[in-house]
């Protein structure tokens, strides 16, 4: 039997290291800040941000897009956001086309110009986010990539990047995604407050 305590301080220790390598990367602000610069302006244009991904990165996408619709810390008005996370449409796409096609032909229906799609993928490969990056580009709407340093498909469909360090399991790459998000609303908030 493993002894808990050490499954506890290793896996702290772990997120740590993983964090502290993240803060450490010379680009790090940078993309975030550029992303944060992005999404305000699209929504101070009149845009939307639309935001996707699979399994636990479904769950991230899905937390960005209700706290911009609700709230963060503060009382403000709502942002328009949404996460392509509707069941019945999932599995209906998912039966009548493919998976790979779920988030892609949602970006047709409702991307247009000057939204923005947050596109994320701990991989930086999953086909149906890569997919859904490709038909955003088409659109003209911008994309922004959360994912790690081994995500390079991804990241080379997107206008800023913002990757976690590579770690053996996507757990620590998430848990760097979900910081990253409450950053972005963040800064969104206070860009648009400006």
């Amino acid at each position: 039997m493993k002894d808990i305590e050490t499954i506890i301080t290793h896996s702290l220790g772990e997120a740590r290291n993983e964090l502290e390598s993240f803060i450490e990367d010379p680009g790090t602000v940078s993309a975030i800040k550029d992303a944060a610069a992005m999404m305000a302006e699209c929504l101070n244009d009149g845009g939307k941000i639309i935001s996707c991904g699979n399994g636990g990165s479904l769950c991230d996408a899905t937390h960005f897009a209700e706290e911009l619709t609700g709230r963060f810390r503060e009382d403000r008005r709502p942002m328009p956001a949404m996460a392509i996370n509707d069941p019945s449409y999932l599995t209906c796409t998912g039966n009548d086309y493919s998976f790979e096609d779920v988030f892609s032909r949602w970006v047709q229906a409702f991307g247009k110009s000057g939204d923005v799609l947050l596109a994320i993928s701990t991989s930086g490969t999953s086909a149906n986010v890569v997919k859904a990056a490709q038909t955003s580009k088409r659109a003209g709407m911008k994309v922004i990539a959360l994912t790690s340093k081994k995500g390079q498909t991804l990241s080379a469909l997107s206008d800023v990047s913002i990757m976690a360090p590579d770690a053996p399991h996507s757990d620590r790459i998430q848990e760097i995604h979900i910081k990253v998000i409450h950053i972005l609303i963040e800064a969104i908030e206070a860009l648009l407050s400006e």
